[in-house]
């Protein structure tokens, strides 16, 4: 009995010993880049020309030359179509002529005045005559002023007979013929579109226009009404933004049924590569500059509508941090709030983490994983950056 006593004792003492603990999680750790950042709103728009004609006859007639090739570039003032002169060079003769007339019957009337005055100053003719002779001096003045403007309206026609471009650019196709008979200011002749400076258009939601606004009262950043703005634009077939531009114009009012207002910015096109129609996502800047903190996308996780980051503390223990985080920058992710260059992040391992446990640390360094672009696009409803840049 003793025995088995002695053996239960022996046996409880073995029980007993508490189990090691397991390990502490291994996790690795880095500071956070510290940047200036500018951040980028993104837009899908069009480009639109800034000088768009529609070229019309200033006088009626048959078109008897075509002078310009579909589709080449013109300059102001070049010819482009001939509407037959013929008539209007006879009309600008013929009041050419009345003004002759007109100036000859002028010039008998002077001297019949000049005789009349003499003569009364003789006491040979009446004061009647007199005034008789300085009146047809005056309706002789005032025929010749009509004839010379009617001259000068045929002059206009007879010019206008050569229809010319209205501005520099590029002219579309011809709409009429040789032989057609065209209407002044009624008949469609062709279209001239401007292309350097070209403009383009593109429509913002009223969330990013009150962001603006809000941003230009506190001296963040200028408003684009008054201040050019840079704009980058990249095109469908490109990956990065290589045209660049200014802003030039904000609406004067939002519209009320799809609560964007419009803008455009201007950029220089010499090669003549943008053309009116053309698609293209642009990114204007949307922010002042501002300190962020850089750190992978991964480090980063999600707690109902909270975004968490796992730092460690200076006892070894990992905390969980909650951050405001905003777009990718060089392959990383812009933590706006929440981090300082001095806190330890964990990069690696968070699935195993519970804040307060103690966890080792394998340091090492951040570094930016791509250049430095602002790629993606963001819905327009939303007023965060769609993209950022370091400044």
């Amino acid at each position: 009995m003793a025995a088995i006593t002695a053996g239960a004792l022996a046996l409880t003492g073995c029980g007993g010993k508490a189990p090691p603990p397991p390990p502490k999680p291994r996790v690795t750790v880095a500071h956070p880049l510290g940047r200036d950042i500018v951040d980028w709103d993104e837009y899908v728009g069009r480009f639109e020309a800034i000088q768009d004609a529609d070229v019309r006859p200033r006088v009626s007639g048959t078109i008897t030359a075509i002078l310009f090739r579909n589709g080449q570039d013109v300059r102001a003032g070049q010819p482009l179509f001939i509407v037959d002169p013929r008539p209007y060079r006879a009309a600008y003769l013929q009041a050419a002529a009345a003004t002759g007339r007109s100036a000859a019957t002028l010039a008998n009337a002077q001297t019949e005045l000049a005789r009349a005055q003499k003569l009364r100053s003789l006491q040979a003719v009446s004061q009647e005559e007199l005034e008789t002779k300085l009146a047809n001096v005056r309706t002789a003045q005032a025929d010749l002023d009509a004839n010379r403007a009617a001259q000068s309206t045929a002059k206009l026609n007879l010019d206008f007979t050569t229809v010319r471009s209205p501005v520099t650019g590029r002219v579309s196709d011809k709409k009429v013929s040789l032989g057609d008979v065209v209407t002044a200011a009624t008949t469609d002749l062709t279209r001239v579109v401007t292309l350097d400076p070209i403009w383009f258009t593109f429509e913002g939601a009223e969330s990013l226009y009150l962001k603006y606004t809000r941003q230009a009262q506190e001296g963040e950043r200028g408003s684009s009404r008054n201040t050019p703005n840079p704009v980058d634009i990249q095109l469908a077939d490109e990956s990065s933004y290589p045209h660049h531009g200014k802003m030039v114009f904000v609406d004067n009012a939002i519209d009320p049924r799809s609560g964007t207002i419009r803008a455009h910015a201007e950029l220089a096109n010499p090669g003549r590569m943008l053309t009116p129609g053309m698609f293209g996502r642009a990114r204007l800047v949307g922010s002042g500059t501002y300190r962020a903190m850089l750190i992978p996308d991964e480090a980063i996780t999600t707690d109902q509508t909270r975004k968490l980051v796992y730092v460690v503390d200076g006892q070894g223990k990992a905390a969980a941090r909650p951050v405001e985080t905003g777009p990718m920058v060089a392959g990383l992710r812009v933590v706006r709030t929440g981090l300082t260059p001095r806190d330890r992040v964990v990069l690696d391992g968070l699935t195993q983490l519970q804040p307060g446990a103690a966890v080792d640390t394998v340091m090492t360094r951040l570094t930016p994983r791509a250049e430095d672009t602002a790629p993606g696009a963001s819905p327009l409803t939303a007023p965060p950056a769609a993209a950022a840049t370091t400044h």
